[in-house]
This record gives structure tokens, C-alpha cells and sequence, in this order.
């Protein structure tokens, strides 16, 4: 058996476990654009080992986001290819044949340790100061000892054996070299009792067979490459070259979660985001670009720079992210941003109407909820206001309500000539702008938008 080669491969390998989040999408955004850089193969791998928690449904919903972000890939589910299949839970057989050469060789035993054993055996170590790694209890029995342990109905993990006072190092494409002591890391699972791959096995096999060269994930991932790499240099198989990217942290600098607002690509894309929002947005998380102009996937691919991705954490910022979501609908093309905005739109408008309406709504909201406000502004007959429009319509003086009048009676709709008669009477800035959002919208906030009303 040989690995597949490639010039240059880059992949996305989540678990169908759960929707995929804003962590998840940046991931397989950052290998999609390295691709587009090199104009390489973008590979698509279903990690579904864990069958408990895997869901068809999930899957489902994965493909979906991934599309409709536009990170299509060129091998994986659907499309196939040379090196499939690209789930785990259908690869037992090569894995099962990797692990008897492991064994063969000598670099990888059953372990009998049970889970309690294991530990109480971590609870003595935090206790004495020493780190928690498994003490190669299993390591050297011999093969007499192992069969009658078999005959005896116990069930065994698979463990590598690591090699004594070796250092693995490996340069890694953002944290630059990486040393690390085999002593430190101990022998590791590598199948679990039940006879499935561990994650740390099947990842790196997968890896050197579908002849990926570039892995690009998260930090939290750094102290798994050490172990990848000495199970495939232990197979004769090459290793990718690594970029561990910066984790996306919340405000306060905590791992990101449902408190910082996060949530799943699913969610955002009900609310109304564009893909290209977040696209644009995700991109500048933990990457550096000299060009802060709204781009294309084409254009965000051409400069993508692996060197640029940065080692400091990534902050969620949703203002930053609503900043990217006005310029995207702001390049929305009339047919796309009538499709954007679906039932939002009244179905019975002359074309020449609908055109205004649609550059109106274009420049002034965000969301296609947001409509709604603008709309029934412009088209009910009465105006529902909010309590808060209703006081503040009373508290605006009287003699500012005369003063719209003979404006709108003067100008009409030429907004720069009857904002300048205001100003010229003393009125300005809030208490030019705010009584008539509130009397024409029913609302105390939002866009500018009172110059398009006639």
C-alpha cells in the first residue's frame, strides 16, 4: 500500500456530530482559500467514527453550509474520487490493515488497563506533581501473558509505543519549530476496546492516504502532530505539513460560545447573513490581508497567504461581522437582493416602484427583517408606533411639528433643500432627524432613511 501524492492538497475533516459553527467554517474557509491559492484540490473527509453521536441529518445540514458558503470541494461525498471512500466509519478495513502492520512490527500492544485503573493511576501522578500519561503498565508483557489475558475474556485498547528518549520536532507553518519529548507525550490509544480508530490513528492514516500535504486547524490540535507524526514515519507514510491557527476567542478573551453571541452557520444564515459576509469576515479572523475591500472567494483565495495567518487569538467582533454583512448586501445585484429579501416585499408594486423600493431597502437595512419597518412606513395606512416613539413624539415642541410643515410645504421631496431650511431654523443633528423617524416609521431607531419618503 502506498499514499497518494499530490503537489498540493488541502482538507476539511469535521465530525457529523453537531451544526457547524463559526470556528468549524473558518477552518475549512482557511484550507479552501490555501487551494484556490495554489489552485489545488480541495478534499472534503467525513470523520464519523463516533457513531453514537454521528447523525445523518448533521451531515446533511454540513453539506448544505459548506455550499452555500461556496467552499465546494473537488474530492469527498458526492463527488468521490481516487482516494475514497471519504467517511471514516467505511475505511475499517485500511485502518485494520495499518494496525497489523503496527503490531508486526512491535510498535504498537494491547493494553488491558480499564478505565478506573487508568484513572486512579492519573489521580497518584497529579498528586505527586508528575504530569498524567499512561505509565506503560501493558508495555512489556509478554505474549504468553497477552494470550491468557484474551482466553480470559478481557477486553484490550491498542496503544502506540512510543520510542524512549527520542524528540520529535516538526516546523510548523505559524508557530514556527516545534520540539517535543517522546518521554513526555507516552504510549497512546490508537483503537479503542470496541475495535474503532481513535481519532489521533485514523486522521493521520487518512491524511498520508489521500495524499494531503497541508493540514491547516486549530491550536488545540498542536499536541496531537507529534503523535501523527510518529505513527506515519513508524508506517513509512509522509506526514502533511502543518499551520495551527489561532482559536477564535469571545470579547473577554475566553474560548468563543453561545454567551459571545456564537452560533452555528445554520442560525446566521436564517437570520438573514450572506454567505459572502461571512466569508469576508471569517477570512480577516486570524488572517492578514493588505486589501480590506469586500472580495469574492476568488479574490480572497488569490490573496491568501499561509504566512500571514496569525499566532495571537482571534476576537469575535459581531460589529465587524454586521460591517462585512452592509457590504455584501450592498453588493447585491437587484435579482439577488429581491431573492434575499422573498416574502419581505409586496407582490403587487408597479416595476418602476419596485425598483425605488428595492434601492431604498438596499442602502438602509441589513436584514431582510428590517424591512418591515420601511414598509409599512411607506405603503399602510396607519402606523403602529411603539411606546417609546409615542413620548418622544409628545416631548418634540410644537413649534419644531410647524416647522417640518412649512419645509415639506416649501422643498417637498428635495431632502438637501428642506434639511438646510431646518437647519437655518436652529434645527438640527437629533432634533432634526429623530421626530421624523418616529412620526413616519412608528419606530425610535434605525436606518436614515427619512429622504426617500414622499
Amino acid at each position: 500500500m502506498t499514499a497518494k501524492t499530490s503537489i498540493m492538497k488541502a482538507r476539511f475533516a469535521p465530525s457529523p456530530t453537531g451544526h457547524i459553527h463559526l470556528g468549524n467554517a473558518r477552518t475549512a474557509l482557511f484550507n479552501a482559500l490555501i487551494t484556490r491559492h495554489h489552485q489545488a484540490p480541495f478534499l472534503l473527509r467525513i470523520e464519523d467514527t463516533d457513531q453514537e453521536r454521528s447523525q445523518a441529518a448533521y451531515l446533511d445540514q454540513l453539506l448544505e453550509d459548506l455550499t452555500w458558503l461556496g467552499l465546494t470541494w473537488q474530492e469527498g461525498p458526492i463527488v468521490g474520487g481516487a482516494a475514497g471512500p471519504y467517511k471514516q466509519s467505511e475505511r475499517a478495513e485500511i485502518y485494520a490493515q495499518y494496525y497489523d502492520i503496527l503490531t508486526q512490527k512491535g510498535d504498537a500492544y494491547p493494553c488491558f488497563c480499564s478505565a478506573e485503573h487508568l484513572e486512579l493511576t492519573r489521580k497518584a501522578q497529579r498528586a505527586s506533581g508528575q504530569a498524567p500519561r499512561y505509565p506503560g503498565t501493558c508495555r512489556h508483557l509478554s505474549d504468553a501473558e497477552r494470550a491468557e489475558k484474551f482466553a480470559a475474556g478481557e477486553q484490550a485498547t491498542l496503544r502506540f509505543r512510543m520510542p524512549k528518549g527520542e524528540k520529535i520536532t516538526f516546523q510548523d507553518h505559524v508557530r514556527g519549530l516545534q520540539v517535543f519529548e517522546a518521554d513526555d507525550i507516552g504510549d497512546f490509544i490508537i483503537r479503542r476496546a470496541d475495535g474503532t480508530a481513535s481519532f489521533m490513528y485514523c486522521n493521520a492514516i487518512d491524511d498520508a492516504m489521500m495524499g494531503v500535504t497541508h493540514v491547516l486547524r486549530g491550536e488545540d490540535h498542536l499536541t496531537n502532530s507529534p503523535r501523527q507524526i510518529m505513527i506515519l514515519q513508524s508506517l513509512g507514510l509522509t506526514p502533511p505539513e502543518y499551520a495551527h491557527i489561532s482559536m477564535i476567542t469571545g470579547p473577554d478573551g475566553s474560548p468563543l460560545s453561545k454567551r459571545h453571541g456564537s452560533k452555528s452557520i445554520k442560525d446566521l444564515r436564517a437570520e438573514g447573513y450572506l454567505s459572502l459576509a461571512l466569508v469576508n469576515y471569517l477570512a480577516r479572523l486570524g488572517h492578514y490581508y493588505a486589501d480590506n475591500t469586500f472580495m469574492s472567494l476568488a479574490q480572497l483565495g488569490e490573496q491568501f497567504e499561509i504566512k500571514h495567518l496569525n499566532q495571537s487569538a482571534a476576537k469575535y467582533d459581531v460589529q465587524q461581522l454586521h460591517h462585512w454583512q452592509k457590504l455584501a448586501v450592498m453588493a447585491l445585484t437587484p435579482a439577488e437582493l429581491e431573492a434575499w429579501l422573498g416574502t419581505y416585499l409586496p407582490t403587487d408594486l408597479p416595476e418602476n416602484k419596485r425598483t425605488a423600493l428595492l434601492n431604498l431597502l438596499q442602502e438602509n437595512i441589513s436584514f431582510p427583517h428590517e424591512a418591515s419597518t420601511l414598509i409599512t412606513g411607506l405603503f399602510d395606512a396607519e402606523l403602529h408606533y411603539s411606546e417609546e416613539a409615542r413620548a418622544l413624539i409628545q416631548a418634540t415642541p410644537a413649534t419644531t411639528w410647524q416647522a417640518f410643515q412649512v419645509a415639506l410645504e416649501a422643498h417637498g421631496t428635495d431632502f438637501t433643500g428642506l434639511t438646510a431650511h431646518l437647519k437655518d431654523q436652529g434645527i438640527k443633528g437629533k432634533a432634526l432627524f429623530q421626530p421624523l423617524r418616529f412620526a413616519l416609521s412608528g419606530e425610535a431607531h434605525g436606518q436614515n432613511w427619512v429622504k426617500y419618503w414622499h
